[in-house]
Formats: structure tokens, C-alpha cells, sequence
């Protein structure tokens, strides 16, 4: 084919889809605006999870109305003004490109009124033509409506996640927002529903509670502020004891120079200083600021604005390693709970990070394997399911190895259990049964118990409200974010209903993987590990014999609800040999 020069249409929706990815990119590219001009209070509005409509308004300074149709010209920006500039960015936007991508694929309204001026001005723009000109009357600040996202790219409709997803992603964008400004008002509305709401009293405190919820709040420690090489790179935040853990590391937020950076070093240092600490495939909470001169990083690395690159890498690694080390180390270091520097709602806070910038019941433990008949049934007074045939030869128990293995003897030789991917075996095909037989699988909690959750994990309870009860665990709301736990499942009954919630919460937030099995099918197998006897406890030879005479009668015994063994056999044969009988 010969070569062509693109018409300017093709060139500006190619460019969008490096700035505007998603509907939480036109969100960050907007609210960096308005934070750029000075707000000090921004609404977002989004419906049907901003593909119809996205809209933000502030309080800035605005847009003087000689500028207003030079804002929407690809590479026009106020921010900077030579190439040194690139070398000491202080705003958070500055490459002009994100009006101008966003307006050529989508309905734009712009209205904006400069603080120095009496009236104020209105653009529409359809594919990045502007159609309406107007002066109107409005208060000082701007509002972008942006309607019908990718209209004129169906390939990118095409490829965004559900409403629920997008709203999730917008929802996470704004409590980040949040925490890096704690003294800008931050109100969020999805689908004219109020969503999230923070103080903007400048009390980083609060933001803590409102976004981590007060439970996680309370675990936390307060960093620094620590001063690294040469009084250059400065580091404070806030970091889980060690008592306080998540099963990814989804919830280490990272900042630099007020801008939130995904950065796997950064990331990698923080979980460095929890060494021995924190138990393998366990990462900690973190909320962490790292301020260092903007000469000395680039953020112009990627449009996104997502990346930056350090000049002193080792250095910065360094510093935010050590802070993060002695904060844990003066607290005490202890996995039970946290120490003096932890987070009270009543303890004040600095200001606000901006002036850094500036400056089965395990079986119902009933005892627990009682004999063959022995379910979880039993422990909740429903009938035992019929007995269901043998899959495994009779084994006899010879005893238990660090309180984590069952030795046992059969036919075939010697059968080494692992007494916990057992019981989450049994767990499981109990569960199913039972829920086959359309039992009762949940227990209701004897008071009722509120937990306020952050706005993230509360979008996802309350989309999730059918996959949850299938498992027994009923919420009900009970104000802004806040659920009423009306049962658990049975399995769980003498587990503490929170506990019971954070397991379920952390498998919700891992979502609906393709190709993978469903959120319910997950949520039941999370349930069963949760309750299942753990490796470390010590067993009477009565509990050990009533688990093999359990899991002999599974319908797959040889693997837990994961893919991973349930036990291991060495036949007489591979024994005589190991000894060289053979």
C-alpha cells in the first residue's frame, strides 16, 4: 500500500487513545485540571459508568474566555513554556493533549468563568468541532460535561468493562485523589446516587477513615516525616501494622510530588521492610508521600502520567525503605497490633500531605471429626446427607506429624494428609451438597453488627448481594457505605463477623477473571478455607481418624478445592526399595 499522510480526524482519535483510555482517564485528566487551577471543592457525576455521561465541576480560578477555544488545541497548555520547563514540572497536567482528546470522541460541553471576569463562557464541541459559541452567567470555576465516550470509536467501546467496573475504577481514582489533597472537597455521584464524599478539612485523618474504613484507620502507623540523603527526599504517610494484611498489594498507594505513581521498586521497598514480619504471599496497607525535587524526576515518561522515572533511583528506594523500616521498629515490630504511632481519629494529623509538596465453624469445633457421619450438618441440627461411596481404600492413623500431617496406613502402603487441604475438601463437597439440597447454609449473628466499609468496597457488596447470600452472608444497608451483618455462613459461626467480611471482601475485589471459574464458585471455595482446620493445630487421634473417614468418602480426595494434593502415598514397595530391601 502506499504511504499516506492520516487526515486530522484519524490522527486526533489515534492520539486519544493513548490519553483516554477508559472513562476514569477522562476523570483523572479533568480533576488534574481543576486541581491545577486552585479548587478547593470538585463534583464528579457519572452515569451508566461514564459512558453516557462524565461530568466535573470546580471552583478554579477558570478559563479566561480569550483562552477557552484555545484550550481544545492539541499540545495548548498554560503549564509550560520551553523544553527546560520539562525539567521542573510542578503541576499535575502539562501536555495539553487531554481536552482535545477527549472533546474527538465525545459530546463536550465546556461553560467556565474566570475569576477576573463578570460572565462566563459556554463551548459544545461534537468529534472535537466546537458547533456552539455563548456567553452565559455562572459562578467562578469550570464544569466539563462530557457525553457519549467513544461513540465515534466502537473498537474502544468494544473493550470497556461493565458500568460496574468503570464506576469501581472511577471510585478508587477519587479516593486516591482524596488522600493526596485531603483539603480539597471531593463529592462523587454514580447514577444520581451519592457515592463518596470527603471532608476537605485538610485532616488527612479523616480521609483516612472515610477511605480505608475505621477498622483498617485504626491498624495504621504514621511514617515520618523522614528526611533522606542531602534533606532531598522526604517521606511520610501512613503504613498497616503488621497485624494488618492483604492478600495482594493492590492496597500500597504510592505518591510522588502529589501525583500517584504506579512504580514496582517503590512497591517492592515497602514489602522489603515488613521482612519476617509478615507471612509469605501477605502484603501490607500503605499510604505513602515521597516529595524530592522536580528536577530530580520525570514524569514525562508515559501520557498516562502513571509512570515517572528518578535520576537517584537507589536513592530514593533507600529512603523510603528506611522510613518505612523504623516506623515498624520504634512501633515495636509485632504482629499484634499497632504501637504508639498509631492512627486515632482523636490524634491530630498533619494538616495535609500538601504542604510536604510545598513542604464451619471450623467444623463448629464439634469435636472436630466426630466419625463417618460426622458434617458440617450435624453441627447446625439439618439431617446428614446420605453416605456417600468410598474413594479411597480404609486408612488407619498412626499419628501426626508438626501438628500439620496425618500419617496413616493402608492396603497400599503408607498415606501422608495434609490435615488442612483436607478439610477444605470435605468443606467444599459438604457445601455443595448442601446446597444441592437447598439447606440452610448461613447462621444468623446473635447482634446485629454495622461495619462501614470505604465507598470501593461498598459498590462491591452491594453488587454482589446474590453470590454472598448463596454462601449464607446476608448484609443490609444501613446508611452511607455502612451495612447492617445479619448472618454468616454456618461454617464460620465462631468466627468474628468482621473477619468472616474482609476474607469474602478480598476475593470480591480480585473480580470476575475470564476463562476462570465464577465469583460464587470462588466465594464458596474462600468460605471453606477459612474455616478449615489450620496446619499448627494438634489433633487427638479420635479428630485425625474422623477426617480420613471423611475425606475417603469425598468425590475427588486427592486435591483441595485449589488443585493442591490432599495427601501423598508411598507404596510398600517404594518403601522397601528407599531402605534397599530391593
Amino acid at each position: 500500500m502506499p504511504i499516506r499522510v492520516l487526515e486530522d480526524d484519524v490522527i486526533a482519535r489515534i492520539a486519544a487513545g493513548e490519553v483516554v483510555e477508559r472513562p476514569a482517564s477522562v476523570v483523572r485528566e479533568l480533576v488534574d485540571n481543576a486541581l491545577d487551577a486552585g479548587a478547593s471543592r470538585i463534583n464528579i457525576r457519572v452515569e451508566a459508568g461514564g459512558r453516557r455521561l462524565v461530568e466535573v465541576a470546580d471552583d478554579g480560578h477558570g478559563i479566561p474566555a480569550a483562552d477557552l477555544e484555545l484550550a481544545f488545541q492539541r499540545h495548548a497548555t498554560s503549564k509550560l513554556w520551553s523544553v527546560d520547563d520539562l525539567d521542573r514540572i510542578q503541576t499535575l497536567g502539562f501536555r495539553g493533549e487531554a481536552l482535545a482528546s477527549i472533546a474527538a470522541v465525545s459530546r463536550l460541553r465546556i461553560r467556565s468563568r474566570f475569576r477576573d471576569e463578570q460572565t462566563g463562557n459556554t463551548l459544545l464541541l461534537e468529534d472535537g468541532e466546537i458547533v456552539e459559541r455563548a456567553s452565559i452567567g455562572s459562578p467562578p470555576g469550570t464544569s466539563v460535561t462530557v457525553e457519549n465516550l467513544f461513540h465515534n470509536v466502537p473498537a474502544r467501546q468494544k473493550f470497556l468493562s461493565s458500568p460496574l467496573a468503570e464506576k469501581r475504577q472511577i471510585t478508587l481514582l477519587l479516593s486516591r485523589y482524596a488522600l493526596v489533597q485531603p483539603q480539597v472537597r471531593f463529592t462523587l455521584t454514580l447514577d444520581d446516587r451519592e457515592s463518596f464524599r470527603s471532608s476537605g478539612n485538610g485532616v488527612l485523618a479523616d480521609s483516612l477513615v472515610s477511605i480505608l474504613g475505621r477498622d483498617v484507620a485504626r491498624d495504621m502507623l504514621r511514617v515520618g516525616p523522614h528526611i533522606g540523603i542531602e534533606d532531598a527526599i522526604r517521606v511520610c504517610g501512613f503504613v498497616s501494622s503488621p497485624a494488618l494484611h492483604r492478600s495482594d498489594r493492590s492496597r500500597i498507594l504510592l505518591f510522588v510530588n502529589g501525583r500517584h505513581v504506579q512504580d514496582a521498586s517503590l512497591a517492592y521497598a515497602v514489602i522489603q521492610a515488613y521482612h519476617t514480619l509478615l507471612m509469605k504471599g501477605r502484603f501490607p496497607v500503605a499510604v505513602l508521600m515521597i516529595s524530592l525535587p522536580p528536577e530530580q524526576v520525570d514524569v514525562n515518561v508515559h501520557p498516562a502520567k502513571a509512570e515517572v522515572r528518578f535520576q537517584r533511583p537507589r536513592e530514593v528506594f533507600s529512603a523510603l525503605l528506611r522510613a518505612v523500616r523504623a516506623t515498624l521498629m520504634e512501633a515495636g515490630g509485632s504482629r499484634s497490633g499497632p504501637g504508639r504511632n498509631a492512627l486515632s481519629p482523636k490524634v491530630p494529623v498533619e494538616d495535609s500531605f500538601a504542604g510536604i509538596w510545598q513542604e464451619s465453624q471450623t467444623i463448629a469445633r464439634k469435636p472436630l471429626f466426630a466419625d463417618e457421619q460426622a458434617t458440617v450438618s450435624a453441627a447446625t441440627g439439618s439431617p446428614a446427607a446420605p453416605q456417600r461411596p468410598r474413594s479411597l481404600p480404609m486408612l488407619r492413623v498412626i499419628g501426626q506429624i508438626g501438628a500439620s500431617f496425618i500419617v496413616a496406613e493402608g492396603p497400599a502402603g503408607m498415606y501422608l494428609i495434609d490435615q488442612h487441604a483436607a478439610h477444605e475438601r470435605i468443606l467444599y463437597e459438604e457445601f455443595l451438597d448442601r446446597q444441592e439440597r437447598e439447606e440452610t447454609m448461613s447462621q444468623f449473628t446473635l447482634v446485629g453488627e454495622t461495619l462501614e466499609l470505604p465507598a470501593s468496597d461498598a459498590s462491591l457488596i452491594a453488587s454482589s448481594q446474590e453470590q454472598l447470600r448463596a454462601i449464607g452472608l446476608e448484609l443490609e444497608p444501613f446508611g452511607p457505605n455502612t451495612f447492617l451483618i445479619r448472618s454468616i455462613p454456618a461454617m464460620l459461626a465462631d468466627q468474628e463477623p468482621r473477619e468472616v467480611l474482609r476474607g469474602v471482601l478480598e476475593e470480591l475485589e480480585r473480580g470476575q477473571q475470564p476463562g476462570k471459574s465464577t465469583l460464587e464458585q470462588r466465594l464458596i471455595r474462600r468460605v471453606c478455607k477459612q474455616a478449615a482446620v489450620k496446619a499448627g493445630t494438634v489433633l487427638g487421634r479420635e479428630e485425625m481418624q474422623g477426617l480420613v473417614r471423611q475425606l475417603e468418602r469425598t468425590r475427588s480426595p486427592l486435591t483441595c478445592p485449589h488443585g493442591r494434593p490432599t495427601l501423598l502415598h508411598m507404596s510398600a514397595g517404594q518403601l522397601a526399595r528407599e531402605f534397599g530391601r530391593h
